[in-house]
């Protein structure tokens, strides 16, 4: 499939052909829904931590005899039901991290280029054109792309000039392609990739590693890499 390009000042440029692994295929809705959840579970910091009895501060000795005082028996104050004992069954730190396999991870990748394709919500530029860090003409090339509202820009290779320039816009975001993944693609309204990003993501999910995957199908034996 082909995908139109614009320059930074929002002028049409050169079309260019793109890989219909990455940016044709049928969204999965399904698998979209599931790498997110993982992705944001994996945010999760799991640090939460609460003390049982026998990690309270707190005397041993039973508050009381056993019998004779017409009261209810008690242990010791640390027990549970006593204000600042320990607590039962409370969360203790762990990891949220869920396992999803390589297959699926890039299917949800695809899944997101070509819903943001088909939506005409992906915008495909030469270049950023930006000299130096400048927040200035970063805004000014999303508003003639049509994208100021909330842009994810997405760059071929790490690139200081296009991170320092987005991050005091509102709503926008600058990454390489290689660190892509589906929540930052749906956080944001539109998606903007340059010409040399496009061709970051069909090296990494297009091509044999797309073979026979869009509907789940086995892959051919030695195509994961």
């Amino acid at each position: 499939m082909k995908l139109s390009v614009v320059d930074a000042a929002g002028k049409p440029a050169p079309e260019i052909e793109v890989d219909d692994a990455v940016f044709g295929i049928e969204p999965n809705a399904a698998v979209v829904h599931q790498a997110l959840l993982a992705q944001l579970a994996a945010r999760r910091a799991g640090t939460a931590k609460t003390r049982t009895r026998g990690e309270v501060v707190g005397s041993t000795r039973k508050i009381r005899r056993q019998k004779g005082l017409g009261m209810a028996r008690q242990g010791a104050i640390r027990a549970p039901h006593h204000r600042g004992g320990g607590i039962v069954f409370g969360p203790k730190p762990r990891s949220y991290a869920q396992r999803l396999p390589k297959r699926m991870r890039r299917l949800a990748i695809r899944s997101v280029l070509s819903s943001r394709a088909q939506e005409s919500r992906l915008v495909v530029v030469s270049d950023l054109g930006l000299e130096g860090p400048s927040t200035r003409a970063l805004r000014d090339l999303l508003a003639a792309v049509g994208a100021e509202r909330s842009a994810l820009v997405v760059v071929g290779a790490a690139d200081r000039t296009a991170t320092l320039s987005a991050r005091n816009l509102d709503g926008t975001r600058a990454l390489p392609a290689d660190t892509l993944n589906v929540a930052d693609v749906l956080a944001h309204r539109t998606l903007v990739m340059t010409v040399e990003a496009v061709r970051r993501a069909e090296a990494l999910w297009g091509g044999e590693r797309a073979a026979g995957r869009n509907a789940g199908a086995p892959a051919a034996a030695g195509a994961e890499g």
